[in-house]
């Protein structure tokens, strides 16, 4: 493979030959660590391993942009995946050292460090794949969304206020269009609250939004976007399962004087008083993947005519995510965006396709300065979290950053209208199968 170069092995002082201090493992250990350090070379990132021995094991040529550093063997005690690299991370057997002398070098390095992902497999087990399978067949959307919500969003506001942007708490991307790249990196701050604002305001252009206007916010985060609404005169109904998210929202209305109202509710169960004139759902489709039900309660809130703004992040394939992700991010059946599906439920449920924008570059610089911020952060995260969480959210927002980055991961943002007095044919099972047969012809 072009640029594969053998690693060097380099002895600290005092620590022995390297073949003595490799064979204190067994055969299965080294056969591990073998394993380990072919995948970081077919990466082509230069890095350096310690291992618990002492030994230095140096891998390409340059200078170092990471270094992994092994507390212990615990992480070769089994298979090397994505999960068991993550999960040696997180609980402290590994440790991370990412090289850089300003925040671009630090954002590369850290990249870097992420395409040893394509030389490993995720680690997926057959419990896991059949406990996905069975929460998408067996279990209540509703119950099994709640559960997952609950586990990612148990921290409390101030955690996540860390790292997303400072003025509207924004949970999924913004948008950089006018911020040159490279730009955002100089204040992870100002470049996120600039984007952050971008985002609204591309929403109310395509929404076209207007004074009196009511609109449904679905997944209401921390209340960015009453915030931006009220203070144009648009009313905005917030639906949130968190509880913790509608007491922060409810207290931010009460504080600014701000009009709008929260309910916790799943969206597969609200029922509208009287519709609304826009539906906006920003990065929490990945939470209901159940589309055609999505599409139903959506055509069923909106007046005729009015729109849909939807922004997030997508897969090519649906439930495409990794062991670790499922693991110690997003729980339960989480799935990114799969456009094609979307689309056709839309058209299916009586909606036409305004406009749909790529905005995978967007969100990895979202992701980028999320992870800057969080990485300034450190002391204040480790003492009131812990070490532990914040380095499940290293992994997690490294790796986010490299997937939009290498096209693992896309994102988008589509604008859908309802036709004023078309439902669409809404096809059940049967219908489908049917049209799926025909085809075959």
């Amino acid at each position: 493979m072009a640029g594969e170069h053998a690693p060097a092995v380099v002895n600290r002082p005092g620590s022995g030959e390297a073949r003595r201090a490799s064979g204190r493992r067994g055969p299965a250990e080294d056969a591990r660590l073998a394993s380990l350090l072919t995948a970081l070379n077919r990466s082509e990132a230069a890095c350096r391993i310690e291992l618990p021995g002492g030994q230095e094991i140096s891998i390409g040529d340059g200078e170092p942009r990471f270094a992994l550093r092994l507390r212990n063997d615990r992480l070769l005690g089994s298979k090397i995946s994505g999960l068991s690299l993550g999960r040696a991370y997180v609980q402290g057997d590994v440790e991370i050292d990412v090289f850089g002398d300003d925040r671009a070098a630090i954002a590369k390095n850290a990249m870097s460090l992420f395409g040893v992902r394509d030389q490993i497999r995720s680690g997926t087990s057959v419990a896991q794949a059949l406990r996905l399978a069975g929460e998408l067949a067996l279990s209540r959307p509703t119950r099994v969304n709640a559960r997952a919500i609950k586990h990612h969003y148990s921290l409390g506001d101030d955690f996540y206020h860390t790292f997303l942007d400072p003025e509207y708490h924004f949970y999924s991307q913004c948008r950089f269009r006018d911020v040159a790249a490279g730009e955002e990196l100089d204040d992870p701050d100002e470049a996120l609250n600039n984007a952050a604002q971008a985002k609204v305001e591309h929403m109310h252009e395509k929404v076209g939004l207007k004074e009196g206007d009511r609109i449904l916010d679905i997944g209401a985060g921390w209340g960015g976007l009453t915030e931006y609404c009220s203070a144009r005169g648009v009313h905005v109904t917030s639906l949130t399962i968190s509880d913790d998210s509608a007491e922060y929202i409810r207290t931010l209305i009460e504080n600014e004087n701000l009009s709008g109202e929260v309910i916790v509710e799943d969206l597969l169960e609200h029922r509208r008083g009287e519709r609304y004139d826009a539906v906006v759902i920003f990065g929490v489709i990945e939470h209901i993947p159940t589309y055609g039900r999505f599409a139903r309660r959506v055509w069923d809130a909106l007046k005729p005519g009015g729109r849909l703004y939807m922004d997030a992040s997508a897969t090519k394939e649906k439930y495409a995510a990794s062991a670790f992700t499922r693991r110690y991010t997003w729980q339960g059946p989480h799935s990114c965006l799969a456009l094609p599906d979307m689309i056709e439920e839309l058209l299916f449920h009586g909606f036409e396709i305004v406009e749909v924008e790529r905005d995978t570059s967007d969100y990895e610089r979202t992701m980028r300065a999320w992870a800057l911020r969080l990485e300034a952060n450190h002391d204040l995260i480790a003492r009131r979290w812990g070490e532990y969480v914040y380095r499940t959210f290293r992994v997690f927002l490294w790796g986010g950053v490299e997937g939009f980055n290498s096209n693992r991961l896309q994102a988008y943002t589509l604008v859908a209208e309802r036709r004023k007095d078309d439902p669409g044919p809404r096809p059940g099972r049967i219908r489908r199968t049917g049209q799926f047969l025909a085809s075959l012809r």
